[in-house]
């Protein structure tokens, strides 16, 4: 008897292509995911839980007969995603909010929904690999490979928060195939979707004005303050802090004279802190919330490589676990604006070894 998967379908061509794979060998059906209202648009092209998204989703099952459903998860997706977003914003962090939703939704309440319903497996059309270590006795997130050993999209970053119970009830098909190829096997296959562009920016904020989507979910105005640098020295006026990120440099409003930068958030004091590209760089950080897939929890500081943003390339580092679950981390080379709410991901090689939140340098 075949096992049975449930495969989470976007109405992209990742998901899709990984639904087609999946068939060959599993008894699998589609479900697409109802998360927040979605009739956005942006630049022309709607944005994910748009009733296109549905459809293309609906369109790519019936072709090959296989079930389709939609979940509607709008009040779990505003209570875990949208509203931790929006908390994080106003607590002075920049969140990442495509990890809870990794976390939280999609990697939990659809695993939880598919073992209900006798299915062995979920799938989404995530770049990653998933594998079994014997000598370990744990199972592994590694990095999504192509034959010439690399992945520019490798996704591994944002699913580092994955537990042990579930990876061992994932499948990502995706793993060794480049993005180029997923194209031409969703072409050669008759996919409606196979060249349809990729989802950009937070699914929920298509227009990328973060401020303006929590002024509009909250009614609250955010005052101005001070802009200030490391010094004390005022600058200017800010227009609410939630309207800023560290490392941002353009938008600030104020003519310095030399490039400068967003370096820090004072909450309590309602301070915007500006300073040089140098001010910027910092070597240390500390994390928390930690999730550690490679082994149960480190006992001893460890020398490894990571990153502390989805698209930098991983930095030679030195981990030191604390008594509270937390680590510290001090890089041996100073880091371009580590910032609170973001996460850092370890790896070992290919290996992910796990991560956390970012809460200070």
């Amino acid at each position: 008897m075949r096992q049975k998967v449930m495969v989470a379908m976007s109405g992209g061509v990742d998901s899709s292509a990984a639904l087609v794979i999946l068939k060959e060998k599993y008894d699998v059906i589609g479900v697409t995911l109802k998360l927040h209202d979605g009739e956005f648009e942006c630049d022309g092209q709607k944005t994910c839980c748009s009733l296109r998204d549905i459809d293309d989703a609906r369109q790519v099952a019936s072709r090959f007969d296989i079930m389709h459903y939609v979940y509607n998860m709008q009040e779990l997706f505003r209570e875990k995603v949208t509203d931790r977003f929006i908390t994080s914003y106003e607590r002075g962090m920049t969140p990442n909010p495509c990890i809870d939703c990794n976390r939280y939704i999609k990697f939990e309440a659809l695993l939880k929904r598919a073992q209900a319903l006798d299915c062995d497996f979920i799938s989404t059309g995530h770049y990653a690999r998933i594998c079994y270590d014997e000598d370990r006795g744990r199972w592994l997130l590694k990095k999504a490979i192509s034959e010439d050993g690399t992945n520019e999209k490798d996704q591994s970053y944002v699913l580092y928060d994955l537990r042990q119970e579930q990876l061992s009830h994932i499948l990502f098909p995706l793993g060794e195939m480049k993005k180029s190829e997923v194209r031409a096997f969703a072409e050669k296959n008759g996919l409606v979707n196979a060249q349809k562009s990729d989802s950009q920016d937070i699914c929920f904020v298509p227009d990328g004005d973060y401020a303006a989507f929590i002024r509009r979910e909250t009614g609250r105005e955010y005052p101005a303050g001070d802009v200030i640098d490391s010094t004390g020295r005022v600058y200017g006026r800010h227009e609410g802090l939630i309207n800023y990120t560290i490392g941002q440099r353009k938008g600030l409003g104020i003519a310095f004279g030399v490039p400068m930068y967003v370096t820090g958030k004072d909450m309590e004091h309602n301070t915007l802190i500006v300073g040089t590209a140098e001010e910027l760089m910092s070597r240390t950080l500390t994390a928390s919330d930690m999730n550690w897939i490679a082994f149960e929890k480190p006992e001893k500081p460890f020398v490894c490589k990571a990153k502390t943003r989805y698209r930098m390339t991983e930095q030679p580092c030195t981990v030191y676990p604390r008594e509270d679950g937390s680590v510290f981390v001090e890089f041996d080379s100073p880091q371009r604006a580590v910032t609170p709410g973001q996460r850092v991901v370890f790896y070992d090689g290919d290996i992910v070894i796990g991560g956390g939140e970012i809460r200070s340098e």
